[in-house]
């Protein structure tokens, strides 16, 4: 079965909003992607050179053509300049009604107008009646409702106020809002909910385009509105993540970042089954082996959390002469080696890798004369809040072994235990070959390969 989606908008010749985030969204949610076209635009990433919005007749030819030939399973809206554009479009979804999502563009990201003022009266009394869902930002939902949004509790009684003028569902984006966290608030049927996330660093430029299309994507795949909502807002935060500078100006977000991660995650998985063929190749490596038994991780780019790292969920275990892993590697196995590994990229470090080994004071002489920077952290001077906390204790160790080593790079990080927890050491790395590297080296500097 194929699901299909349309987008209303306006071609951005930037490649990074419009129309040509629409069709990447529906790309990389598997939906196809159709599409009218309601201007053309001449913009880069630091401008709107020129906009030429195309005759309301020619949009409705474009809407006839689809749905006569090809159908759709749900639509949305981006840009529409004028107000014969928007009326055009409203009786049209009169006569032929389908899921319509309506993202109310009013700005572009540079600040140019993308419509007009008469054209959003039209819009807000014409089309968001007959919307399934409606997406506005803090300055759109402002305009929408007829006063200023300061803070999440305005945002909520906007919300209110929009899908008082007929809309089933409205979601008002937080990401203008000031603070660490980014709360959207998501009003349906006289429910609120809050949706919230970490402020990530990244593009912005596009971001309200594909999330409104992620929404349209995952209604046309059947999914409930709530759940289409709530699976854009993951979507978005990875686009935003993925984003990359194209131009001088303002860096689009990465509709592509979900196919890019299913493919990274098949990678690691080769990465690291690459890197135990080698570790079973080492000489004596099972002596290094602790007696909770040793594990290798990579994380994925830009990790969520403990479900982005892969590791061996039988751990590595001493075998014969040598050392096997009897699992295959597996996303969100390995707890302790994932929260060293999330952390350390927390801080700032290209480390996605690490393996933890037995500790001795010849192995931690040997790294030294090596020249690896080695950070320490003593388990015993751990807070008894910190104790008190499910999971901290690891970070709090590696937080700790960095200020110990002035701030550099580490390449391993020890701990000489504390009462029933057995001395490691952690060796790092950018990926599971170069931590290999490393233990390879430790190992022929004591003799051992």
């Amino acid at each position: 079965m194929v699901f299909k989606a349309l987008t209303i908008a306006g071609s951005d010749s930037g490649g990074g909003a419009g129309i040509q985030a629409d069709l990447k969204t529906f790309n990389a949610l598997k939906v196809y992607g159709l599409t009218v076209i309601t201007a053309v635009t001449a913009q880069n990433t630091v401008e709107v050179r020129s906009i030429y919005p195309l005759p309301a007749e020619f949009i409705r030819y474009q809407l006839e053509a689809v749905a006569y030939d090809i159908g759709f399973d749900s639509a949305k809206t981006g840009m529409i300049y004028g107000e014969d554009q928007i009326d055009a479009i409203a009786r049209f979804f009169h006569e032929n009604p389908k899921p319509l999502v309506i993202d109310p563009v009013y700005k572009a990201t540079v600040g140019a107008d993308l419509t007009t003022s008469k054209a959003y009266e039209v819009l807000k009394h014409k089309l968001i009646p007959i919307a399934t869902v409606i997406t506005p930002n803090i300055d759109e939902a402002s305009i929408l409702a007829g006063f200023k949004i300061d803070d999440i509790d305005d945002a909520v009684k906007a919300a209110e106020a929009i899908a008082e003028l007929g809309c089933e569902t409205v979601v008002v984006k937080g990401g203008h809002l000031k603070g660490d966290r980014v709360v959207d608030v998501v009003y349906r049927r006289g429910r609120v909910r809050f949706l919230e996330s970490i402020r990530v660093e990244g593009g912005t430029h596009g971001a309200g385009c594909s999330f409104s299309a992620a929404i349209t994507a995952y209604i046309a795949r059947g999914l409930p509105i709530d759940e289409a909502i709530d699976r854009a807002k993951e979507f978005i935060i990875d686009a935003i993540r993925f984003s990359e500078s194209i131009g001088r100006g303002v860096k689009p977000v990465n509709p592509l970042a979900t196919l890019y991660r299913d493919s990274e995650r098949f990678r690691i998985v080769s990465m690291l089954e690459e890197a135990m063929s080698r570790l079973e190749g080492l000489k004596n490596l099972s002596k290094l082996i602790p007696e909770v038994r040793s594990n290798l991780v990579m994380s994925l780019p830009y990790p969520r959390g403990l479900e982005d790292v892969a590791g061996y969920p039988s751990r590595i275990a001493p075998y014969r002469d040598g050392v096997k892993a009897f699992s295959k590697p597996e996303f969100g196995v390995s707890k302790h080696l994932a929260r060293a590994v999330l952390e350390l990229q927390k801080l700032g470090f290209d480390i996605r890798s690490a393996i933890n080994i037995r500790y001795s004071e010849e192995l931690i002489e040997a790294c030294r004369r090596i020249g690896f920077k080695i950070g320490f952290y003593d388990r015993r001077e751990e807070p008894e809040d910190i104790k008190k906390i499910e999971g901290a204790t690891i970070p709090w160790g590696i937080r700790r072994a960095i200020e110990n080593l002035g701030g550099c790079k580490p390449d391993i990080i020890y701990h000489m235990g504390d009462w029933g927890k057995e001395p490691m050491i952690l060796i790092l790395g950018r990926d599971p070959s170069e931590v290999v590297d490393k233990l390879e080296t430790i190992l022929k500097a004591i003799g051992d390969n």
